[in-house]
C-alpha cells in the first residue's frame, strides 16, 4: 500500500513538471513572437502596412461593386414590377371586355331596347364589383357637406335654404378612392 502511495506521488510530480514545461514553452513562444515583431525594420513595417492597406482597398472595391450590382438588380426588379404589375388586374378585366364585345355584336340583332339596357347594366355592375375587389370605391357626395379634400367645386347653386348651404347639391363627375386614397376628386355643385 505504501508502494502505491509513492507511485501516485511520483505520477503527480511528473504531470506537474510536464505542465510547467508546457507553460514555460508557451511563454518562450510568446516572447519569440514579440522579439520577432520588435526586430522588424521600419522599411519592413512600412511594406507590411502597405500590404494591409492594399488588402483593405481591394475589400472596399469588392464591396462597392457588390453594392452596385445589388442596386442595379433592385432597379431592374422595380422596373419589371412597374411594367408588368398591371398584368393581374388586366386579366381580371378580360371577362368584362368579352361581355362588352358580345353585347356590341348582338346589339343590332335585338330590337328590344330594354333587354340591351339590362345587359349593359349587368356588365357595368360586374365591372364595379371587380373594381371594388381591387379597392376602388365611388364617392357618395350628394347631400354631404363640401370637403375640399374630396370634392372640386365647379359650380355654386344660389337661393338654397339655410340648412343646405355648404352642401353638395349635384355631382357632375363622380369621384373615386383607391384603398381610401383619393384618385379622382368629385366635381360638384355646392349650395350657396
Amino acid at each position: 500500500m505504501e508502494q502505491e502511495i509513492k507511485n501516485e506521488d511520483v505520477n503527480e510530480e511528473i504531470v506537474n513538471e510536464e505542465q510547467e514545461t508546457t507553460a514555460e514553452e508557451q511563454v518562450e513562444a510568446a516572447e519569440t513572437k514579440e522579439s520577432d515583431k520588435k526586430e522588424l525594420t521600419p522599411e519592413e513595417k512600412i511594406s507590411e502596412l502597405e500590404k494591409q492597406i492594399e488588402e483593405l482597398k481591394n475589400q472596399q472595391l469588392y464591396k462597392m461593386a457588390e453594392f452596385d450590382n445589388f442596386r442595379k438588380r433592385v432597379m431592374q426588379e422595380k422596373a419589371d414590377l412597374i411594367k408588368n404589375g398591371g398584368a393581374k388586374f388586366i386579366t381580371t378585366l378580360l371577362p368584362i371586355i368579352d361581355d362588352m364585345e358580345r353585347a356590341q355584336q348582338n346589339m343590332d340583332k335585338y330590337e328590344d331596347v330594354a333587354a340591351v339596357k339590362e345587359g349593359l347594366s349587368l356588365i357595368i355592375d360586374k365591372f364595379f364589383k371587380l373594381m371594388a375587389q381591387e379597392g376602388l370605391k365611388k364617392m357618395e357626395v350628394v347631400g354631404q357637406p363640401f370637403d375640399a379634400d374630396l370634392h372640386e367645386a365647379i359650380a355654386m347653386v344660389p337661393g338654397q335654404p339655410d340648412d343646405q348651404k355648404g352642401k353638395v347639391m349635384n355631382c357632375m363627375m363622380n369621384g373615386y378612392t383607391l384603398n381610401d386614397k383619393v384618385i379622382r376628386y368629385a366635381k360638384v355643385a355646392v349650395a350657396e
